[in-house]
């Protein structure tokens, strides 16, 4: 199912029961690792993100490097459409290229604070694309920065007025002959002026150097810098569907930005108690909605998820709807506010849902329906007898992204030792795979269909779906937690999944 339908529309669709399971396949991988090799700390990647069209990918690392890639599957090569219907298209997927890649933010020190400003690159968004040129935001722990990259012609004099196979008195040596101070030549076999003479009638034409374009290269060049509007870390960046404005946020306030003002933001949602004593929770994610402008939501550290709109008030500090899945009684441990919290939020394609993702699970959420979530993903279930080991070594404060497929039908996120699971979401899908960041995706999949689980409320759409991992990872002993997938991102028209591992980026296709 390559579909670039309404992105969301499969979550709640019935009619025909619920697509096949996909079956995921290897397509590229840039910068793998041989094995026994050392990764540097700034080449991890930390940002990953698909354009609008899904021809362009940006990647963003530890070190502060963007890295653009384009898709070239997608062009003609010379090849006729006679011979285009020939070929079998079930061969042929989604191929990228490196394209180009800058410096996006350098190390800081912030002297008021004494604190060092690391360039790590924390969020990437793209932004329309004008004149032949890309724009995308980048953003470190306070900086954001907007970014244009565009292709220059190279120019360079090809042809010139004097052609010196035709000069008379050519030397036989290559090096030239002392000059005296009126410009001639010592050497009278050089004194061209004095050799030349004009043709009866002049010169017919008169040939001017002549200027072609022999090559183009990527230029990168930063159009504005929005910076000091944060105190604390930025978390998200978001762009409006009026193709004009941001948002951007940190863990206690969201910011709205224009695109081309820099040095002006308005504070739309400030969450900062009087007394920071009395502070409960954190903004962790922020996001736009996809089609209304007026439209965000945000997600906490408590687990919940606020949708707001801007037409209401100049400073957002009431939501129009929450979002939080009620807390089973007997169920509260140490651990349970640190697992609720949610690393991520994602609108569908047509924003009509919302996915999140906070330790153990993803959830998916109607934004016409705030009892709860419409489904539920189990991902980290089987890492609860662990949650002490994890607490000890900082694993339960992994962040981990989440994705949706464009056409709404399939969500994804990542795990422990390199893995990412997809999830069927279309109503009574039972599709739950796991794979591998590697060449060979399949290699951890799960064999037996996922079974559903009990039902969560008497709501009968409000099934969780999921699989506990198979075999010696039940208890979660064999995943290796230094190797974590945080970052990936789903092709906005195709089932094409890009995911880190480290510092390598790996794609697959369905």
């Amino acid at each position: 199912m390559n579909g670039g339908g309404g992105g969301g529309d499969g979550a709640a669709s019935s009619g025909g029961g619920p697509p096949p399971p996909l079956e995921w396949r290897f397509s590229q991988v840039f910068g793998e690792r041989t094995a026994g090799e050392e990764v540097q700390e700034v080449d991890i990647i930390s940002a990953i993100e698909f354009d609008k069209s899904g021809d362009h990918l940006a990647t963003g690392d530890r070190g502060g490097r963007v890295v653009l890639f384009e898709r070239t599957d997608n062009k003609d090569n010379g090849v006729s459409r006679r011979d285009a219907e020939q070929m079998d298209y079930t061969v042929r997927h989604p191929e990228f290229r490196y394209k180009t890649e800058f410096q996006s933010h350098e190390p800081e020190f912030d002297y008021l604070k004494s604190l060092e400003i690391e360039e790590k690159i924390n969020k990437i968004r793209w932004c329309q694309p004008a004149n032949g040129a890309l724009f995308l935001l980048s953003t470190n722990d306070k900086t954001i920065k907007y970014w244009k990259v565009q292709e220059k012609k190279i120019k360079k004099i090809s042809e010139m007025n004097i052609d010196p196979s035709k000069t008379p008195g050519q030397p036989s040596s290559s090096s030239p002959p002392p000059v005296v101070a009126n410009g001639v030549h010592a050497d009278p076999a050089h004194d061209y002026l004095s050799k030349f003479s004009f043709p009866p009638g002049g010169l017919p034409s008169l040939r001017l150097p002549v200027v072609t374009s022999l090559e183009t290269s990527l230029v990168a060049r930063c159009r504005r810098v929005y910076a000091h509007a944060h105190d604390y870390h930025i978390n998200s960046i978001s762009n409006s569907s009026d193709g004009e404005t941001f948002i951007s946020a940190d863990d206690l306030r969201v910011n709205l930005w224009n695109l081309e003002i820099s040095n002006q933001s308005f504070n739309i949602v400030d969450v900062k108690p009087t007394n920071m004593e009395d502070l409960t929770e954190v903004i962790t994610s922020a996001e736009f909605h996809p089609i209304h402008c007026n439209m965000l939501a945000y997600s906490s550290s408590k687990g919940s998820i606020r949708l707001i709109d801007m037409r209401q008030s100049a400073l957002c500090d009431s939501h129009t709807k929450l979002f939080e899945e009620p807390e089973a009684p007997g169920s509260r441990s140490f651990f349970t506010e640190i697992i609720a919290s949610i690393s991520d939020i994602k609108f569908s394609k047509d924003g009509r849902y919302i996915l999140s993702r906070d330790y153990m699970t993803l959830k998916l959420w109607d934004i016409n329906m705030d009892s709860g979530p419409v489904a539920s993903y189990q991902v980290h279930e089987h890492l609860r007898p662990k949650l002490c080991d994890l607490y000890e070594n900082d694993s339960i404060f992994d962040k981990f992204e989440c994705c949706l497929s464009g056409d709404g039908l399939r969500v994804a996120t990542g795990s422990y030792s390199n893995l990412f699971r997809v999830f069927g979401a279309s109503q009574g899908s039972t599709e739950a795979a796991t794979l591998e960041a590697s060449k060979n995706p399949m290699r951890r999949q799960i064999q037996t269909p996922a079974r559903p689980s009990r039902t969560i409320s008497s709501m009968t759409r409000m099934v969780r779906r999921g699989s506990e991992s198979p075999g010696a990872e039940a208890n979660g002993n064999g995943y290796d937690f230094t190797n974590k997938l945080l970052h990936m991102a789903w092709h906005p028209t195709e089932n094409s999944i890009a995911c880190a591992a480290a510092n390598s980026l790996y794609m697959y296709y369905a």
